[in-house]
């Protein structure tokens, strides 16, 4: 999903490649209808007590929903660019009813398939949300949720993330709020200087962290189990469940890893870099010093060209996520990983794809350089017709299904079980074009497809089993369980993983031919020179 551009075709178009291609990340919006929720004054049973305070919610249909908890102190004025700080204790209930505002962002193009309409912002954003069929102490186990959005867009609100049907499944559902853009990962030289670790960026990582320690201090209350917590999340929101397993702070603060279309193996900022580029920024906004940048309203900053990046800084990552994996040095936890099958028509402008041999030609020759034949060989293009769907495979398998791939190989290899996927049902809303497109997936995943106005038998019968098998992984560590197809672990020999489509099927050896040659650019890419 970190440099969001939002017309990408360019994974292959550019003559030199991006350690990832850049993808405007964010959940799809499936036009899901809002289920009206019964409102009524808390009661005894409502209110929960926190290590902050008393917070009171709601009840519908047996499921208690609390919003907008605080997790972490305002991130402004000197706390713009910090950690995230303790939140001051309250006396009295504090009424958890209404979602807080979004983190500053800036706005999906109305034609946008990832659009929404705008909602209230405001750099005072962290905060997050649960949903719990349980009692207290009742030790179920949880998920934690992180949004996508290129790490530019997004909130843990979004009506598609609604976690009542999981809760009903029975675990313990949190949703969170995370700076974006440069308010999530600037570096900065000044920062730095400013830290006790020397380091700066990777705040938003820092926010999920914080997040997880409130899960750990206090999920008890609603019924969870923090000792079974599992991570998951789709796009940008993935990319952070890649990185916090690869990161030391967030040692034992989880038990399992879900990803859905996003990891980091490609490569990420070396610190010396990242703090350039954030003198660069700095100064484009007319701010070359971080007291100036901190004055600045946080919208000018959004509106400033940034490209998001975590930044391996020796405290948040110490090294390169395929690095940490492949010395064994990421918290050792199974994982349940995967992509879709069409993930790149949302994510590309066919306007600027070759129209003709030629000009294809010419951009294998400056994208693959004395590869072109073995391109050619696993992405077979015979005519201008094909140029098209071979640009749209390359981008998928370059930036999704590979990433996918290598998380499992890696786990795998690091003595901790993988689950390898690949979605494939096309939804019949709200584009059918779009094929099984970037973000399809989670409106299954949480078991809401059943509220779009477009599902149909086969989707609803799709999101109990992926729900199911989501909640059987995030209570056991292994997502198999009564009545749903049999899902092998990966293992490098035949590459097991299941096909989530019209039917549910296990396969082997998902694009060999593709991964393996794109994972032999990636290797020439990223070699010492």
């Amino acid at each position: 999903m970190s440099w969001h551009r939002s017309l990408v075709v360019l994974a292959l178009v550019v003559p030199t490649a991006p350690k990832l291609p850049t993808v405007p990340t964010a959940p799809a919006v499936p036009a899901v209808r809002d289920v009206p929720r019964v409102r009524r004054a808390p009661r005894a049973a409502d209110i929960v007590r926190i290590d902050a305070g008393q917070i009171s919610g709601t009840v519908a249909d047996g499921i208690r929903v609390f919003k907008g908890i605080p997790f972490a102190a305002p991130p402004v004025g000197e706390l713009r660019w910090k950690p995230p700080q303790p939140v001051a204790a309250w006396s009295g209930v504090k009424a958890a009813e209404e979602f807080a505002a979004e983190c500053v962002q800036p706005p999906y193009a109305a034609g946008s398939a990832y659009y929404s309409p705008p909602k209230p912002q405001s750099e005072d954003c962290l905060y997050l949300n649960v949903w719990s069929g349980a009692k207290a102490n009742d030790r179920r186990p949880v998920m934690v949720w992180i949004h996508g959005g290129a790490w530019t867009r997004g909130s843990g609100s979004t009506i598609y993330y609604d976690g009542a049907a999981l809760a009903r499944k029975g675990v313990v559902l949190v949703t969170v709020n995370y700076r974006l853009g440069a308010l999530g990962f600037l570096a900065h030289p000044e920062l730095s200087a400013e830290s006790p670790q020397h380091a700066s960026g990777n705040y938003a990582i820092l926010d999920h962290v914080a997040a997880l320690q409130w899960v750990q201090r206090n999920i008890a209350a609603f019924g969870g189990d923090p000792s079974r917590v599992t991570i998951f999340g789709e796009s940008a929101g993935s990319w952070s469940v890649n990185a916090l397993q690869a990161s030391p702070l967030a040692r034992g603060l989880f038990a399992r890893a879900i990803g859905e279309s996003g990891a980091r193996f490609a490569g990420s900022t070396p610190l010396a870099a990242a703090e350039k580029a954030g003198a660069e920024f700095g100064t484009s906004l007319g701010a070359p010093t971080i007291g100036a940048l901190r004055a600045l309203p946080a919208d000018k900053i959004i509106a400033g060209r940034f490209n998001p990046d975590v930044t391996v800084d020796g405290v948040v990552l110490t090294g390169q996520l395929r690095d940490v994996f492949a010395a064994r040095r990421q918290n050792a936890v199974p994982v349940l990983v995967g992509s879709n099958a069409d993930e790149f028509t949302t994510l590309s402008n066919p306007a600027l794809f070759p129209k003709a041999m030629d000009g294809f030609r010419m951009l294998l020759n400056a994208r693959y350089p004395g590869m072109t034949a073995e391109f050619e060989s696993v992405y077979p293009v015979r005519s201008d017709s094909e140029i098209a769907g071979a640009i749209l495979g390359a981008g998928r398998d370059q930036t999704f299904t590979l990433e996918m791939r290598t998380w499992s190989r890696l786990n795998t290899e690091g003595g901790q079980k993988a689950f390898l996927y690949q979605f494939t049902r096309v939804p019949p809303g709200p584009n059918p074009k779009w094929g099984a497109y970037h973000g399809a997936e989670i409106i299954y995943a949480f078991d809401n497809v059943a509220r779009a106005p477009w599902a149909q038998d086969t989707d609803r019968r799709l999101g109990d089993q992926m729900s199911s098998y989501w909640v059987n992984f995030a209570t056991t560590g292994d997502p198999n369980g009564k009545g749903l197809p049999r899902w092998p672990a990966y293992e490098p020999q035949s590459e097991p993983y299941l096909a989530l489509g019209d039917t549910v099927r296990a396969g082997t050896h998902l694009l060999k031919p593709q991964l393996d040659f794109l994972e032999r650019v990636q290797m020439k890419r990223t070699a010492p020179q």
